[in-house]
C-alpha cells in the first residue's frame, strides 16, 4: 500500500509495521475506520492475516483496549488479541477476527438472525457472569457520563443541528425525563457493560461466534444496557414481538441472584427505558459525527433509532413526552433539514 500524499500517520505506520517480523511480506489495505480517531489496517496474504490499530495518542489512548482485550480473552471470549503495542506512537498488532460483520451477515441473510443472537446473547451472558470479578476495575457509569451522554441529544441534534429551542415546559419535561432515565441505570444491577454491544461490533466466525470488537469504551454499568444495544440495534431493525421474546430469554437465563433482585416485569420496564437513554444518546452521537468530525453518513440511522423511543410512547406514560417531541419537533426538522 502506497502512502497517501499528506498522511502522515499512515507513513508511520507502515514504517513501524516494516520492523515486526511477521508482517514481513504481507500486503495492506484499509480494513476500516469507526466513530473515533481510530483506523485499521489489515496486513495479509493467503495464509495469514493481521490486523494494524493506528489511533493518534493526542486523541485516543490505548491503554483501555489493551486492558478490556486483556479480559475478554480471560472471559475465553472471542476478541482481538494485543500481539505488538507501541503506545507512544499509538499503534497496535491485533488477530484478525475477518472481515464479515453481523450486519453484513444479516442483510445479507436476514434469515440467520435467530442462530447469529442466540451466539451473541449467549456471549454476552458469558461476559456478564465471568465479568463480575473484574468489573469493578472499569470506569463507572455514573450520573457524570450518563449526563454528558444525555446531553448529546440536547445539544448536538437538538441544538447545533436543528436549532431547535425549547420552550421552558419542555425543558422541564426534558430534565424531568433525564432524571427518570438516570435513576433507572443506577437501579439496575451492575455488570461488565461493553458498551457498544451491537451488530457492526460484532463478527461472524466459524468458530467460536462472535468476535467481539470495539470494546474499549467498557464501564461497570446497567445489567440491560448491552442487551438493548443488540436487540435495539441504531443500524438494523426487528419486530418488537421478536425483541421482547429475546429480551425474556435472556432474563430467563440469569442467574437465580439476579432473578431474585428483579422479577421479569422490573428487567423489561429497565431494559426499555435503557433503551431510550441509549438512543437519545446514540442521535446526538451521529448529529455531532456529521457536523464536528465531516461523517454524515450516520446521519441516516437517526429516524430508525428515535423510531424505538416514539414507540414507547403509548407503552410508558413517562415517555409521552420525548416520543411527542420527536414526532411533532425533531423528525419534521430533520426532514427539512436534509
Amino acid at each position: 500500500m502506497s502512502s497517501t500524499q499528506g498522511d502522515s500517520r499512515l507513513t508511520q505506520m507502515m514504517a513501524w509495521a516494516e520492523g515486526i517480523e511477521v508482517l514481513s511480506g504481507l500486503s495492506a489495505a484499509p480494513a476500516s475506520a469507526d466513530a473515533s480517531f481510530r483506523r485499521y489496517f489489515r496486513f495479509a496474504n493467503g495464509e495469514k492475516s493481521f490486523i494494524v490499530m493506528d489511533a493518534p495518542p493526542q486523541q485516543e489512548d490505548c491503554e483501555p483496549f489493551i486492558r478490556v482485550a486483556g479480559y475478554l480473552e480471560s472471559f475465553q471470549l472471542n476478541a482481538p488479541r494485543v500481539l505488538e503495542a507501541d503506545l507512544e506512537q499509538g499503534f497496535l498488532l491485533l488477530s484478525d477476527l475477518g472481515t464479515q460483520s453481523y450486519l453484513a451477515e444479516l442483510e445479507r441473510r436476514p434469515q440467520s438472525v435467530n442462530e447469529l443472537y442466540s451466539d451473541a446473547l449467549t456471549a454476552l451472558l458469558q461476559m456478564q457472569v465471568k465479568g463480575a470479578a473484574c468489573q469493578s476495575n472499569l470506569p463507572p457509569y455514573d450520573v457524570a457520563l450518563l449526563e454528558r451522554e444525555l446531553a448529546l441529544f440536547s445539544d448536538w441534534l437538538c441544538g447545533d443541528y436543528l436549532q431547535l429551542s425549547l420552550s421552558n415546559e419542555e425543558q422541564s419535561e426534558w430534565n424531568a425525563l433525564c432524571q427518570r432515565l438516570i435513576r433507572n441505570a443506577l437501579d439496575q444491577p451492575p455488570v461488565f457493560v461493553h458498551r457498544d454491544y451491537h451488530s457492526r461490533n460484532l463478527m461472524v466466525s466459524v468458530t467460536h461466534n462472535p468476535g467481539i470488537i470495539d470494546f474499549q469504551d467498557a464501564v461497570e454499568g446497567p445489567l440491560t444496557y448491552d442487551l438493548v444495544s443488540l436487540l435495539k440495534d441504531c443500524y438494523i431493525r426487528w419486530p418488537a414481538e421478536a425483541v421482547r421474546a429475546w429480551a425474556r430469554q435472556f432474563y430467563a437465563q440469569l442467574d437465580n441472584g439476579l432473578r431474585t433482585q428483579l422479577d421479569e416485569r422490573t428487567f423489561m420496564r429497565h431494559f426499555e427505558f435503557t433503551g431510550v437513554q441509549r438512543h437519545l444518546k446514540a442521535a446526538g452521537i451521529f448529529a455531532r459525527l456529521n457536523l464536528r468530525d465531516g461523517k454524515p453518513g450516520y446521519m441516516q440511522d437517526i429516524p430508525r433509532t428515535l423510531g424505538y423511543v416514539r414507540e414507547l410512547g403509548h407503552v410508558h406514560s413517562e415517555l409521552e413526552f420525548i416520543a411527542r417531541f420527536i414526532d411533532e419537533r425533531v423528525l419534521p426538522a430533520l426532514e427539512a433539514a436534509a
